[in-house]
């Protein structure tokens, strides 16, 4: 946090026109930050945020001091707050884009964090954190698109799909989804297979599901749905998953 409030003292701009409302105390901000004070500093940095006399290096420090003060309370939005008015006093300040970026991601606002820190890495092309978040979570988003795009459907083509039970499960998403979530469990465990006929025993296991499914579903009793569930954790239980 210190680094951050060196940094903002080169865009410092002189202090507005007197009036009556008394120049607040920066010093006493800077010193509850220092100190580790959270209550000082937001008392403290509070009044210099307020104070229409500070000057504009004061205030963008301020609000980094009482920004990372809510992050540590939990309050992310009241700190994502404090960033924002300091990047309009200054949007050049890449270290406060990147940590915006870090808490929107927290609270699961993908789009915004890689704006923030594609923000960031404009201002700073070396800015080793903001490289980082901003390739991990293009390539989480990138994977999250691809999620979506098979989002309800099934590990077979249903425009192809004969039986009753393969008709139902294109005609439910969750089925549908679940059917997916299988053959794609049984396909890794037959690719990590201890040999060849490890992968021809799990084959067999699959086999055998589908041909009770096939052969049990309409029937009174049966739970097409339970009995993919429990498919799928027999499947990801097998090692460890």
């Amino acid at each position: 946090m210190l680094g951050w409030l060196a940094t903002t003292q080169a865009h410092a701009v002189g202090p507005a026109e007197p009036g009556k409302e008394p120049l607040a105390d920066a010093g006493a901000c800077i010193a509850a930050s220092e100190a580790r004070d959270a209550d000082k500093v937001i008392t403290a940095c509070g009044a210099v945020i307020d104070n229409a006399k500070a000057a504009r290096s004061d205030r963008i420090n301020a609000l980094i001091a009482r920004a990372s003060i809510f992050i540590t309370r939990g309050e992310a939005d009241r700190a994502i707050a404090d960033y924002d008015v300091a990047l309009l006093l200054d949007p050049t300040l890449a270290d406060i884009l990147n940590a915006r970026g870090e808490l929107r991601r927290k609270k699961g606002d993908r789009p915004k964090a890689l704006a923030d820190f594609a923000a960031a890495l404009r201002l700073n092309p070396d800015h080793a954190s903001a490289r980082s978040n901003y390739h991990t979570l293009a390539i989480e988003l990138e994977r999250q698109g691809a999620q979506m795009a098979v989002a309800g459907r099934p590990s077979f083509n249903c425009a192809t799909a004969r039986r009753p039970v393969e008709k139902a499960i294109c005609g439910d998403p969750e089925l549908a989804n679940l059917d997916r979530e299988i053959d794609g469990s049984q396909a890794r465990l037959v690719r990590e297979a201890a040999g060849p006929a490890a992968s021809r025993a799990l084959r067999r296991q699959q086999d055998a599901f589908i041909a009770r499914r096939n052969a049990e579903f309409g029937r009174p009793g049966y739970d097409l749905k339970k009995a993919m569930q429990d498919r799928l954790r027999q499947l990801n239980g097998a090692d460890g998953y």
